[in-house]
């Protein structure tokens, strides 16, 4: 084809003398979309191309072929109007069409829109709109399988894909996620890319970009989702995330810095919702397991205990985030612990390996730390614990719910679980737990948790019922709440300490 001046082609209804376009381009959008503008012919072309019937058609027409040749033609600024109009219309014809896919990988149309998405520019105020597109376009055209999926990649994996993540953009970043994600769904070879040292600041990245802009769309969680939670990727890309060396001591990780940042607070807030959102789906693999753990083990270390929280979650603070996401994603695991990766062959699910692990004595052990439930604190005589302070030997709830997300773990690990039912009565924990089935101002919904934790530590267990039975008065605290329980509370005379007994 050679260039030539179409000097009738209108833009806006205007002339554009100046625009040079290959003659029979024009001439073939404008016959293929009965226009008489250029403009109007591509903004035609995006409406029929949005209907199913309406791609199938043009790709017989050879649209995308046409239009890949406007793309290049249209290399001076002053077009980028009708420049982002024809990335719409590749972008709706290859949304699944595989027609128009294979024609779109014939014509090497990644290595254009490449082009076109680097000719832009990736400074702190780039053109969005035609990067957002031009990723979209690229995502509806991996979608078309294996041969399409490695078209993108190749020529994007890593360094152009590190360049567009770093710009701090919600508009960019989500359907960055999704040509990420199309490109690596199914494709082991491909994960296994972005999971490497290559790839990992992709994701890094990404998640910087995320936690700036607040992103949480759904393109973001399937990534996550797939390198976290199924895969064995979360401790890389969580400490990845610090910018201050780790260490290892006793299995658990810390920082020079001795603090977490918020990044990695975001990264597990997200982590949460996907699990939280689809609990009876999800495939949770023993290395997440585990490494949330380990993060959780970190982040107790690093907290401060002394103040008491009075917020729920988010708290603003990266540490205490940390601390509390940590618990509502075991929480969530071990509720849909029956929902084990098929890639792992021992007989062990993931409440097992948490609880082989010490989970269920760490556990007992924050809960002990802790001062009473506010309805217990206020039932008590104000020598024993004042209002408003704290005790030397208690530690505060550092956000509100803290207490709870707790108790909704050992209540989950407990469900069904004799060994469980077992260790907590062993480790003198069944007066602990009665004791949290009162309401507390600190932690919504404590007694609902607390009652649903031991019932299920009583459930099929006559060891701990009679255990529970055989609790020995030694001095009361009238509490109206527990009545309807049948419960009283008790205080030792001597240590102070509070748990709750049978009513004779």
């Amino acid at each position: 084809m050679d260039d030539k001046v179409v000097p009738e082609l209108t833009v806006d209804n205007k002339i554009v003398a100046e625009l040079t376009i290959p003659e029979n381009v024009a001439k073939a959008l404008l016959l293929v979309s009965n226009s008489s503008s250029l403009e109007k012919a591509l903004e035609k072309l995006i409406e029929v191309a949005k209907e199913a019937g309406g791609r199938l058609d043009l790709s017989s027409k050879n649209v995308v072929t046409i239009v890949l040749c406007l793309c290049q033609s249209l290399s001076s600024t002053s077009y980028r109007h009708l420049l982002l109009l024809s990335l719409k219309v590749l972008r709706n014809l290859c949304a699944g069409e595989i027609r128009n896919q294979n024609e779109f990988l014939q014509q090497k149309g990644v290595e254009i829109v490449v082009d076109v998405i680097t000719s832009v520019g990736f400074t702190p105020d780039p053109d969005c709109a035609i990067i957002r597109v031009g990723l979209q376009l690229l995502g509806n055209y991996s979608v078309g399988g294996g041969e399409c999926q490695c078209d993108v990649w190749y020529q994007l994996f890593p360094h152009k894909f590190l360049k567009i993540s770093g710009v701090r953009s919600r508009e960019i970043c989500d359907p960055l996620c999704m040509v990420i994600y199309t490109c690596c769904d199914g494709t082991d070879g491909l994960l296994t890319d972005l999971c490497s040292e290559q790839g990992l600041p992709i994701l890094i990245e990404i998640l910087r970009t995320a936690s700036a802009v607040g992103l949480k769309e759904d393109w973001l969680k399937l990534l996550l989702s797939k390198n976290c939670i199924e895969g064995s990727y979360i401790s890389s890309i969580f400490f990845k995330l610090h910018s201050y060396p780790s260490v290892e001591n006793n299995g658990v990780v810390t920082h020079v810095a001795d603090q977490f940042v918020i990044e990695q607070s975001y990264l597990l807030s997200i982590l949460s919702e996907i699990l939280n959102e689809r609990i009876e789906h999800i495939v949770v693999s023993h290395d997440f397991t585990l490494s949330i753990f380990g993060i959780l083990k970190s982040a107790v270390v690093v907290v401060d205990f002394s103040i008491r929280g009075k917020s729920d979650l988010p708290t603003g603070s990266a540490p205490i985030d940390v601390l509390g996401y940590s618990l509502t994603i075991l929480r969530d695991v071990c509720a849909c612990d029956h929902l084990t990766s098929s890639k792992e062959k021992s007989s062990k699910d993931v409440v097992d390996v948490l609880v082989s692990s010490g989970l269920v004595e760490f556990l007992l052990d924050l809960l002990r730390d802790l001062e009473p439930p506010t309805t217990i604190r206020k039932a008590m005589k104000q020598d024993q614990i004042k209002e408003g302070t704290i005790s030397s030997s208690f530690k505060c709830s550092p956000y509100q719910g803290f207490r709870r997300d707790i108790v909704a773990i050992l209540g989950n690990c407990a469900y069904r679980r004799r060994h469980v039912q077992d260790e907590i009565r062993d480790k003198n924990g069944i007066p602990l737990l009665l004791q949290q089935c009162v309401v507390d101002d600190d932690n919504p919904f404590l007694r609902e948790w607390g009652i649903w934790c031991v019932r299920n530590l009583l459930e099929g267990n006559a060891e701990n019922q009679g255990a529970v039975a055989d609790l020995e008065l030694q001095g009361t605290v009238d509490v109206p709440e527990l009545a309807g329980l049948g419960l009283r509370v008790e205080v030792d005379p001597v240590t102070r300490c509070t748990k709750l007994v049978n009513v004779p």
